[in-house]
C-alpha cells in the first residue's frame, strides 16, 4: 500500500512541528549571561575607565599620491607620526591590502607620549598599470585599534 500525498503531507508537517518544539526546548536551557566570564567584564570596566589614558597616533598626513610613474618603479613615501595620547603607543602589526604595497614599521616598540615615529609604505608598480589605490592597514594599542593610511598612483604601461 502506497502512501497517499495527504499522508505525506501530515507526516511531513508532525515531523517540522516536533523539531520546532525540541529546539525551543533545548535552546532555552543555555543562557548566554552564563558564559560571559568575569575577569573580562571587569577588564573591560577598567580599559572603559581609563580611555583618557589610551596613547592617540596623529599622523602628518594619512594619504599619499605617487602621481604618474612608470610600470616597475618602486615609489616610497614616508608617513611621519607623533604619539599625542596619555601612554606608550605599540603598533603592532602593519599590512598592505596586497603583495605590491609594503610597510616598514617600529613594530611592538613603545612610542612614549610626546616622541615622533615614521612608517615608510613601498609600492611596487611593476604590472599594474593604470589607477592604483592601495591601504596600509596599522592594529595599534589606540582607542580606535586601527589606523589606515592610502597610497595611489597612475602607472603608466611599459611601452
Amino acid at each position: 500500500m502506497k502512501p497517499n500525498k495527504q499522508t505525506i503531507q501530515v507526516s511531513l508537517i508532525s515531523f517540522v512541528i516536533a523539531f520546532i518544539i525540541s529546539f525551543s526546548i533545548t535552546s532555552c536551557d543555555s543562557d548566554p549571561s552564563k558564559k560571559v566570564k568575569e575577569e573580562n567584564v571587569q577588564s573591560t570596566k577598567e580599559r572603559l575607565k581609563n580611555t583618557g589614558d589610551f596613547p592617540v597616533i596623529e599622523f602628518d598626513k594619512k594619504n599619499h599620491d605617487f602621481g604618474e610613474i612608470k610600470e616597475g618603479k618602486i615609489a616610497e613615501t614616508e608617513f611621519s607620526f607623533t604619539n599625542v595620547g596619555q601612554s606608550d603607543l605599540i603598533i603592532s602589526d602593519a599590512s598592505g591590502s596586497c603583495g605590491c604595497t609594503v610597510p616598514d614599521y617600529p613594530k611592538n616598540t613603545p612610542i612614549k607620549p610626546g616622541e615622533t615615529g615614521k612608517i615608510i609604505v613601498k609600492f611596487d608598480s611593476n604590472n599594474r598599470p593604470g589607477m592604483q589605490r592601495k591601504a596600509v592597514t596599522l592594529i595599534t594599542n589606540t582607542a580606535k585599534g586601527k589606523q589606515i593610511l592610502n597610497i595611489k598612483s597612475i602607472v603608466i604601461p611599459k611601452s
